[in-house]
């Protein structure tokens, strides 16, 4: 099998094989990212196809993956990903359900892959030093000032639907169904399953939908979806936000928790390395759930006093997970309480955001 390589910022070089779709000459760079890792052990479709790692080379810290092939019902988006790290690729699924293999999964999107890399050693290397830009390349580049130089910039405007789309719920409801407003920073699609399951009729939105747009459709109730990127870059998403804050139920995931803090006053900051896989503590200070999660950026809990209740921290390092906004009919969440293929510890949240929609809880 052919050689590529794998190069750090700082570097680094690591050898594999090629996975995935690969130029039949490429002298240069086959592709550039953010490298950040993610320990879920089940779940790599919906991870490969998370529009929240648009911009990144997404590492699996589990040693084989593909095993269960390929089963498009159980995508989340389409897969907006740079590129894709393996210690071992399974070339022969095995699930009633697959529809191919990861390999031509990757091949047919474009996205460069390598397999055969100790991925434990890289993990234990971003987590030691914090995460940092890669490469993959056939051959060792001289120049790795593009690699240092590379940021995931305005990847919200590319992830985002492109038009207003309706979707109805998946069974009727008593009178008139709750009509919700979903924000698409780069939704995943079970956050609408999560909502149309419960009797809820949902309007997808563009990232870019003015606060006078939404008021005008007079929804019941304001979904803020997750999402790719630096929250602080989003200036106009943020100003929308600011408008809408107090007017109606709102509920934020992931980036919308992230931008609904910095409208009303708040700080982000970036990580070290992230929070990204499907065993992610998460407690309210007596109890504790496990959650999905996907995020290098967090909200800065000291710049939320007396504007938000801190609801949820990270048990592992103590960064905000949750906030609550009195008086204003407003929650967010940094989880995913939608998540596919799981944890659904938290899909009760939906259930809240249903009774705030009634006028049962503020």
């Amino acid at each position: 099998m052919d050689t590529v390589y794998l190069i750090l910022e700082n570097g680094m070089a690591f050898s594999g094989h090629p996975i995935g779709a690969w130029k039949e000459e490429c002298a240069g760079y086959e592709t550039l990212g953010e490298l950040v890792f993610t320990t879920g052990m089940t779940g790599y479709l919906e991870t490969l196809t998370d529009p929240s790692y648009a911009g990144q080379i997404i590492m699996q810290t589990f040693p084989m993956i593909g095993n269960y092939g390929v089963i498009p019902e159980d995508f989340e988006g389409d897969c907006h990903a740079a590129g894709y790290v393996v210690r071992e690729l399974c070339p022969a699924p095995s699930n009633f359900r697959s529809r191919g293999t990861l390999d031509d999964f990757l091949k047919e999107r474009g996205i460069p892959g390598i397999c055969g890399v100790d991925t434990r050693a890289l993990t234990r290397l971003i987590r030691e030093q914090g995460v940092m830009n890669a490469c993959l390349c056939r051959s060792i580049p001289a120049d790795l000032a593009p690699v240092r130089d590379y940021a995931v910039r305005h990847v919200v405007a590319r992830v985002s639907t492109k038009e207003r789309r309706f979707f109805a719920p998946d069974h009727p409801a008593d009178g008139a169904p709750l009509h919700v407003a979903l924000l698409d920073y780069g939704a995943k699609r079970n956050i609408i399953r999560s909502l149309t399951s419960r009797g809820c009729a949902v309007t997808l939105l563009p990232h870019d939908t003015a606060a006078e747009e939404i008021l005008a459709l007079n929804p019941d109730g304001l979904m803020l979806s997750n999402g790719p990127g630096d929250p602080a870059e989003n200036l106009f998403e943020v100003e929308q936000l600011r408008r809408l804050v107090g007017k109606l139920p709102i509920f934020g995931i992931c980036l919308g928790h992230q931008l609904c803090a910095l409208a009303m006053g708040g700080r982000t900051y970036k990580l070290k390395y992230g929070h990204r896989g499907a065993n992610q503590p998460v407690t309210d200070g007596l109890r504790t759930w496990i959650t999905t999660q996907n995020h290098g950026y967090a909200v800065e809990s000291d710049s939320m006093r007396g504007i938000a209740k801190l609801s949820f921290f990270n048990a592992n390092d103590r960064s905000c997970e949750g906030l609550d906004y009195p008086g204003k009919r407003c929650f967010t969440v940094q989880f995913h309480p939608e998540a596919c293929a799981g944890p659904h510890d938290t899909a009760f949240l939906f259930d809240r955001f249903l009774r705030m929609m009634r006028g049962e809880e503020e």
